[in-house]
């Protein structure tokens, strides 16, 4: 893998494939991603909300489904991974003592369904176990870890091709930070160098996700060491800008990629923002792209495989497969190479 993209807010949506506005998936649409230059594909899934709350056993129409995406991407030769998602927060807003044994009880429950259903797939298939577990200190560690080692306990014992499949495990709220100083140990598996950590980059807010000014701050529209507005000072970035992302990334690969352990940026992304009268416009683009360009070819260069978050009507038209920011595209392909 090298550089990914998310079909973001499609699989994942509650409680079905377009509602969120999205596209129904097709062979079209993953033909033009890989047309793009990406090689792998992040399918977040929505697993709770078609499943029976009971006995958590999963729709076999949902499950039918997801493998056709999956399908498409394997035609194309691209890596996927397909991972559990938010899904209403039934495990990542429980990852604490009190929930611990009922999460690994469904967690068991889904994942002997989904790694059985897939177990023929080759190593294109990377399962991953979580998308931002909600965890801040070692206690909640430590229930994390129980997660991951039902997870992988699982995935391993429905045999087949998943005897050695990859299997990715998210650092706590796939936060660097949060990630370098917490995770200090990782789930125990029977086949050596078959495991992957996750990380999030969106750093910093108020550039890549801000939407409105706030009182304890203003968004930021331009970033980057040459793109800073003359007129518009307010709304330059003041902290988050290349020397953080470099120090970032650093700590992800001295602390795994060194040691023999990949890793995954599973989401990043900045968005275009319809600036106000008196701003900068063609300068904040500027800033956008820049700013993918910069991501994608510091993890790239760090050993860091990054995935682009992207949803209905962002990159491409999901229904035309159509390009339609072609300099976000190049700059993520520029990155690459």
């Amino acid at each position: 893998m090298k550089v990914g993209w998310n079909l973001g807010n499609t699989f994942e949506a509650i409680c079905g494939e377009t509602a969120w506005g999205g596209a129904i998936t097709t062979q079209r649409l993953i033909d033009s991603v890989k047309a793009a230059g990406f090689n792998s594909v992040r399918i977040p899934v929505a697993w709770f909300c078609h499943s029976d709350t009971v006995n958590s056993v999963i729709d076999k129409d949902w499950i039918n489904r997801v493998k056709q995406a999956v399908d498409f991407c394997i035609n194309d030769s691209l890596y996927v991974v397909l991972n559990m998602h938010w899904d209403k927060g039934w495990l990542e807003n429980r990852v604490n003592k009190t929930n611990q044994v009922k999460v690994n009880e469904r967690l068991q429950k889904y994942w002997t369904e989904i790694a059985n259903y897939f177990k023929s797939y080759d190593e294109h298939l990377l399962f991953a176990g979580a998308n931002e577990p909600d965890v801040k200190d070692t206690i909640g560690m430590n229930v994390l870890l129980s997660y991951y080692q039902t997870f992988i306990n699982v995935v391993r014992a429905t045999g087949g091709n998943n005897s050695s499949r990859t299997l990715i495990i998210q650092g706590p709220s796939t936060d660097i930070d949060h990630t370098d100083k917490l995770m200090n140990e990782l789930p125990k598996d029977k086949i050596e160098n078959r495991l992957m950590v996750e990380v999030h980059y969106y750093s910093p807010y108020q550039f890549c996700l801000m939407d409105k000014d706030a009182s304890w701050g203003k968004r930021f529209f331009y970033w980057g060491k040459n793109n800073h507005s003359s007129t518009d000072t307010a709304h330059n970035a003041t902290w988050g800008e290349e020397n953080l992302m470099e120090e970032k990334f650093d700590l992800m690969k001295q602390k795994f990629v060194d040691k023999g352990i990949p890793v995954i940026i599973g989401e990043f992304g900045a968005y275009k923002r319809k600036l106000p009268k008196g701003s900068n416009q063609k300068l904040h683009e500027a800033s956008v792209e820049y700013f993918q360009e910069y991501l994608v070819k510091a993890a790239v260069s760090k050993g860091l495989v990054p995935f682009y978050w992207d949803v209905n009507m962002g990159l491409f038209n999901r229904s035309s497969g159509k390009t339609l920011d072609e300099k976000i595209k190049q700059a993520i392909t520029k990155g690459a190479n």
